[in-house]
This record gives structure tokens, C-alpha cells and sequence, in this order.
């Protein structure tokens, strides 16, 4: 079935739901569909029940009878009964669910998508456990049901899998809807004709599709220059759907209680305070302190943890959701003023921030995605399945230490030496010059001596706001180094 019209993107999303809800097995099959609020979800789980002439029910906050009863409403409206189906209990409910697909004709499937479970599961806690009964029940017993479970708190969707969860070893789909990648984010927000307006926007925004729709009614910048008024009038504008939004990722999360440690947090890794340790000393707690809220938000997809590519066992966290970094460095220690509607003195005096804070390592971020998705092959590096990461090269002789933004790394085996094939310098706001490329051929130096296999190393510099003469200059017909703008991050891949 052809993907409608109006979903943009979600071509792996739209094709893996398709493919389990036609699925002709005669056993009950279920499906998890999880990710952050705002990502279109709904909007597409609702496009697929309405292809697939299936049931879908959204659930709201609401007491377990409620729910039952909102719930009946739907299935009678559903099933053309005329009046709702009156459910004495949950159990009830959810076998009656099961017993609809068991009713099918063989070999036809019945789509049954539940919206929004976690609010389900926080009033009847005993439900995935009644859902594991019935599709046990059916795996002898012959049934069309494909249930999708979908949810938008992610440590509650998280836990519905793990190690000694009731659901545990049956779901055949486990769907995670992410954000839309940069490329096609710039696509989204009509920003591809201006890559230093589609870069500076995804930094703010991400990929997030209901930002642009749902909250902004289609209100985009559209060019660099007209970013700045764009900005105060909707994400520092006390008056718009967008100022408190960063606030509210963190309390719909189920698990966060304490927000004021939770965001302490944020700021921490925000300001560049990305190890554990650093974070520990920055909110003034012990390393040990911290390891209950990481999790968290790990488990919330709100940071991640990134592994050194130079040195085993060093890591450091990075938040995923840009707007969360855009609030903790420009608008949280501004937000009295930015509430009394002084955006556009906020946002001049936080300019500088900004880009060192926040488009700077948005950009780097960047150049690692561009790699991730198709720049190995392009810049026709050695290896084909290469780690690409950043790390940290140790300069004992200078007692200095060279930060690798992006690194293509292969960690070799028995036989042979770990490799480098790519060492990348990623630079947004400041010209790219001799001294970033010397940089780079100190570090290759250092791991060369360490015993990396460096032989087919190519150095990357990447900048936002272009190369010097003199650079150009030093590596003309020089292949080992290669150039990369915005522009180029942007190009189609082939």
C-alpha cells in the first residue's frame, strides 16, 4: 500500500507498519510504537488504521472506568453497533479485543492500534499483563489481531519489553519514531535553499514536525537574515507555544520528579560539561549522585552517552533534543526578562552563546550524522563500516590534549592494529585556517606513535563559515585533506 500524501518523510516507518499489519500469520501479533511527543505519531498510526480499516483509540488521563467506558464508545462506534459496549472490567475489554480478530475470516488481519498506553497502564497497571495472556492465548489459537501499543513516555514504553516485563519476548515490531534527520528537516521547514539558515534552525527546532505545524501554524523564517525576528516572535516569545516547551519535554516524563536537578543537568552538559564528572561538579553533587538522573534521561532519549573513540572507557553525554540545549544556554538564565517580553535584548546579548554553545556543537553533531549517512562512501574513505565518533587525542610532550571533532575509526582485531581512517575538525561560526589542518597532523602524528594504523588517514575540515586562502593554498592537489561547507552536508546523496 502507497504511503498518503500528506505524511511527509517516514518511508522506513510507514513501510515496517505496513508490513506488520498484513502480515497472514493466523497467530495474534504485537507491535510497539514508541518516541518523544511531538514527532507524528498519532499522525501516523491514524493514517495507517484508516488504510487498513482498523481500530484506533487514543487514550486521555483519565480513571480506569473511564477509560473503560471511552473505550466502549470506540468499539461500539467502530463496530456499527449503535450504542458504546459496555465492558464490566478490563479484562473483559482486552479479551473482547482478541475475540474480534479470532472472528476474521482466515488469512485477513485486524489492525487495533491503542494511542497514548502509558496513561492506560498508569490507571490499570495490571494491563500488560492482561495483553500477555490473550496473545499467548493466541498463538494456538487461530487470530487476526496486529496490536499496536504506542506510547510517548519513553521509560514507560521502555519498560514494557525489558527483562522480567510481562510482554517480554512477544512483540514482533518495536517501532522507535525519531526526529526528522537534518536534510530532512531543511526539507520540512522549506529551508534548503539557505544551509546557513537550515543548520541555525535545526539547531533551535531539530526535526521535530509538530513545531512547525501544530504550534507555529506554519510561520518559518525564510532566510538567515530573517531568522533573528522569526526567533523573538516565536521560540522567546512568552507568547507562543514554543517558550515553555523545552519546560514541558521534561515534565511529561513520568519518571522525572525533582525538574530542578534534572535541568541542573542539562545545563551542565549544555555549557560543555559533558563527562560525568564534570556534570557531578558543576551542580555541585557526587559523581555517584548523578547516576540515578542519567539514566533517566538516557532512558527518556533526552541525552546520550558517546564513547571516546581514542580512549576505552571515557565517555561523555550529549543532549539529543536541540531545543532542550537551546533553553538551557539562552533562555533559562534569561527567563524573567524573556517572560517580560524582552526577547530581542535577550537574544542580542546572547548571540555569542549561542554559536559557542549551541549551533557550534549542533554542527559537529552534524558533520557526524553527514559521515553516518553517507559521507564515508563520499569521501571514499578505506574502510566500509568504519565507528564514526569524536574522542580526545592526549599531547604529552605539550601536555595539551587535541579534541577530534568527528573521527572515522576501525578497532581491528587479533591480527591487526586498530585504524583511522578519518580525523575531522568541525568549526560553525570561525574560518577554518592552517592552524586547524596543523592540529589535525599533530594528532595523527600522536596516534601513529601509539601504534594506530594511520596510512590511509584523511583529514576532514569542516566549517560553517568558510576556508582561508592560505589553507587553500597549503593543501592544493593535496587528496589526504578535504574541504567541507554546509552547502556540501546539504548536497543529495547519490
Amino acid at each position: 500500500m502507497s504511503k498518503p500524501a500528506h505524511l511527509f518523510d517516514r518511508d522506513i516507518e510507514w513501510n515496517a507498519l505496513i508490513a506488520f499489519a498484513s502480515r497472514t500469520t493466523h497467530s495474534a501479533t504485537l507491535g510497539i510504537v514508541s518516541g518523544r511527543r511531538r514527532m507524528g505519531k498519532t499522525y501516523l498510526l491514524r493514517a495507517l488504521a484508516e488504510q487498513r480499516c482498523g481500530f484506533y483509540f487514543g487514550a486521555t488521563t483519565a480513571t480506569s472506568a473511564e477509560s473503560l467506558r471511552q473505550l466502549g464508545a470506540a468499539l461500539g462506534e467502530f463496530s456499527g453497533a449503535g450504542a458504546p459496549i459496555a465492558f464490566d472490567n478490563w479484562d473483559h475489554a482486552i479479551s473482547y479485543l482478541f475475540a474480534l480478530g479470532a472472528r476474521e475470516k482466515a488469512g485477513a488481519s485486524l489492525l487495533i492500534v491503542l494511542d497514548e498506553f502509558p496513561y492506560l497502564v498508569k490507571s490499570v497497571p495490571e494491563l500488560p499483563s492482561l495483553v500477555q495472556r490473550e496473545i499467548d492465548r493466541y498463538q494456538t489459537e487461530s487470530s487476526g489481531v496486529r496490536l499496536l501499543l504506542c506510547g510517548s513516555a519513553m521509560s514507560v514504553m521502555g519498560g514494557l519489553l525489558a527483562a522480567n516485563a510481562p510482554l517480554r519476548g512477544r512483540a514482533q515490531l518495536e517501532l522507535l519514531v525519531q526526529p526528522f534527520g537534518y536534510r530532512a528537516a531543511a526539507q520540512f521547514w522549506d529551508a534548503t535553499h539557505d544551509p546557513a539558515l537550515a543548520v541555525r534552525l535545526h539547531a533551535i527546532v531539530g526535526g521535530t514536525p509538530a513545531y512547525r505545524r501544530q504550534f507555529l501554524a506554519d510561520d518559518v523564517p525564510t532566510s538567515a537574515a530573517d531568522l533573528d525576528d522569526w526567533l523573538c516572535r516565536t521560540v522567546l516569545s512568552p507568547l507562543s507555544p514554543l517558550f515553555r516547551e523545552a519546560r514541558y519535554l521534561l515534565a511529561e516524563e513520568a519518571e522525572i520528579r525533582d525538574t530542578a536537578l534534572y535541568h541542573s543537568v542539562l545545563a551542565a552538559v549544555a555549557q560543555g560539561h559533558n563527562t560525568r564528572g564534570g556534570i557531578a561538579g558543576y551542580i555541585g553533587r557526587k559523581s555517584v549522585d548523578i547516576s540515578h538522573p542519567l539514566t533517566v534521561l538516557e532512558d527518556c532519549h533526552l541525552i546520550s552517552r558517546e564513547l571516546d573513540v581514542f580512549r576505552s572507557g571515557r565517555s561523555i553525554y550529549r543532549i539529543t533534543e536541540p531545543l532542550i540545549s537551546f533553553y538551557e544556554a539562552v533562555m533559562r538564565p534569561a527567563w524573567a526578562r524573556l517572560e517580560t517580553g524582552q526577547a530581542q535584548q535577550v537574544w542580542r546579548r546572547s548571540t555569542e552563546r549561542f554559536n559557542a554553545q549551541v549551533a557550534g556543537r549542533h554542527f559537529e553533531q552534524m558533520c557526524r550524522t553527514f559521515l553516518l549517512t553517507g559521507g564515508v562512501d563520499r569521501l571514499e574513505l578505506t574502510t566500509d563500516f568504519g565507528t564514526v565518533g569524536c574522542g580526545v587525542v592526549s599531547d604529552q610532550h605539550q601536555r595539551t590534549q587535541i579534541q577530534i571533532d568527528t573521527a572515522v575509526t576501525d578497532p581491528g582485531d587479533g591480527g591487526t592494529p586498530a585504524s583511522v581512517s578519518l580525523l575531522g575538525e568541525a568549526k560553525w561560526g570561525t574560518t577554518v585556517g592552517k592552524n586547524h589542518l596543523e592540529r589535525l597532523l599533530r594528532a595523527r602524528t600522536l596516534l601513529t606513535e601509539r601504534g594506530w594504523d594511520t596510512s590511509n588517514c584523511k583529514l576532514a575540515l569542516f566549517s560553517g563559515a568558510g576556508f582561508s586562502d592560505a589553507l587553500r593554498r597549503e593543501i592544493d592537489g593535496n587528496p589526504e585533506v578535504i574541504l567541507i561547507g554546509s552547502s556540501e552536508l546539504y548536497a543529495p546523496l547519490d
